[in-house]
């Protein structure tokens, strides 16, 4: 059974809330110090853990307060990022949340990674790229990004290959943020099948990971984004 190609990919289902109480912004740099240490060290894989991640960690090392014990806005941008990185849209929310008005109004980078993080949150994989390439990012944060555009990617590859048994090449290529002729010429690469003609593209299914236990919140996580994948 051929599985339905969304006529519209970017279009996504979810909706934002946050529910961090008004106080909950007033978290002192030293808090946000460890956040930093412990998102960084939870980052894995290809573009994650490497050199450029490591780096923007380095450089968010809190050294100092702002007024009133507030994080500085290098801080929440560096923290923010590798929440996005590590697809962590709870702990994304919360600290965009706790987030002083007056930070977020005076730094446009910001206000531009929320806008890639609503995109994660909707799970509009065309919208993340579209928002990544949109704004002229830092030194400190561009390899953030171009690793999290790389990691989206990889994710859009393996839930296609899950979710379709065929879909079209355009609906493909705006999944995994490349042109047409880009998408289906690497993945014939890889052993897919694609049929000029008809441009449609035949997944390869993967090969069914090895029978484990894992914690039910996890395996409601994978059967969430399953199923959202395939209702977009």
């Amino acid at each position: 059974m051929v599985a339905p190609a969304t006529s519209n990919p970017g279009r996504g289902s979810g909706s934002l809330c946050c529910c961090l109480d008004r106080d909950s912004h007033h978290a002192s740099c030293g808090d946000h110090g460890r956040e930093l240490r412990q998102t960084s060290g939870a980052v894995r894989g290809p573009g994650a853990g490497g050199t450029p991640v490591r780096r923007c960690v380095r450089a968010a090392q809190p050294g100092s307060k702002a007024p009133g014990g507030i994080a500085t806005p290098q801080v929440y941008g560096q923290l923010l990022s590798l929440y996005l990185l590590h697809n962590d849209m709870n702990n994304a929310r919360y600290l965009w949340k706790r987030i002083p008005p007056a930070i977020k109004t005076a730094n446009p980078e910001l206000v531009a990674m929320w806008a890639v993080g609503q995109r994660v949150w909707q799970r509009d994989f065309p919208g993340i790229y579209t928002a990544i390439s949109a704004h002229q990012w830092s030194e400190s944060i561009q390899p953030v990004m171009e690793a999290l555009g790389e990691a989206t990617r990889r994710r859009a590859f393996g839930l296609v290959a899950q979710a379709y048994t065929s879909i079209t090449a355009d609906d493909f290529a705006a999944f995994v943020g490349y042109s047409v002729e880009e998408a289906v010429k690497g993945v014939v690469g890889q052993g897919w099948q694609a049929d000029p003609n008809t441009r449609m593209v035949m997944p390869q299914k993967p090969d069914p990971p090895p029978v484990n236990l894992v914690p039910n919140e996890q395996q409601l996580a994978r059967l969430t984004d399953y199923v959202a994948f395939l209702e977009n």
